[in-house]
């Protein structure tokens, strides 16, 4: 595994080198222009190296990649007392580094992490839950990661097309909002309609936290106590 193979000695000339050198520079070229910006190449080039320097330190762009989700998982670190506000933390600052790295979102919810600081993450998650049947830490843990991916995915899906149409929240209501008067004046949609003109008008924020409360209670009513 990459995070178990020494790397090479350090040879300062031309440029002083280090896995953790390489996994920020790519980090920083992934915050400025997302995962298309990512290469072996390109991170060579912003360290001022040649890129067969950086083979000694990573094989494949999926290494590199493991190494960059796992660089961010520092800022994912999961506290508090007892398991509830303890997984709330977990879903708040993985959004939170999402929110600071989008191209996180490209990446969480696949595969495992095994990295030192997903697994920190998890040690610090079920060490929560110490005491409870794992027959519901499982399941539990689970449900809180698949709303959490699946929440931050859609989050920073509207980001992006926000930017692409060059239209906000309220601009984007405004453009739409003649058409759908229009299609919910049929009486077809009466459902729709009344969501729109009565439902709750939440922010990002606070649909986040409401979500995350349903699947927090849900635990609670399984977890003894």
């Amino acid at each position: 595994m990459v995070w178990e193979r020494p790397e090479p000695p350090d040879r300062p000339v031309p440029a002083p080198l280090s896995r953790e050198r390489i996994v920020r520079a790519a980090i920083r070229l992934a915050d400025a222009d997302g995962l298309d910006a990512v290469s072996l190449r390109k991170v060579a080039a912003a360290l001022d190296v040649g890129p067969m320097r950086l083979y000694g330190y990573i094989a494949t762009k999926e290494e590199l990649l493991d190494l960059m989700v796992d660089a961010v998982h520092e800022e994912i670190r999961p506290t508090g007392d007892g398991w509830r506000e303890v997984l709330r933390s977990l879903a708040e600052t993985t959004r939170q580094a999402a929110r600071r790295h989008e191209w996180l979102a490209d990446l969480i919810g696949g595969r495992p992490q095994l990295g030192p600081n997903t697994l920190a993450g998890g040690e610090a998650v079920l060490a929560a839950m110490a005491g409870v049947d794992l027959a519901t830490v499982v399941p539990a843990v689970a449900a809180v990661n698949a709303y959490v991916v699946g929440a931050v995915r859609r989050e920073i899906t509207e980001l992006r097309a926000e930017r692409a149409s060059g239209l906000d929240k309220e601009q984007w209501q405004a453009t739409y909002g003649p058409y759908l008067t229009k299609v919910f004046a049929t009486g077809r949609f009466p459902a729709l309609a009344n969501l729109v003109h009565d439902g709750p008008h939440l922010d990002a924020d606070q649909t986040f936290r409401a979500g995350l409360d349903f699947v927090l209670d849900g635990i609670a009513a399984r977890v003894p106590g």
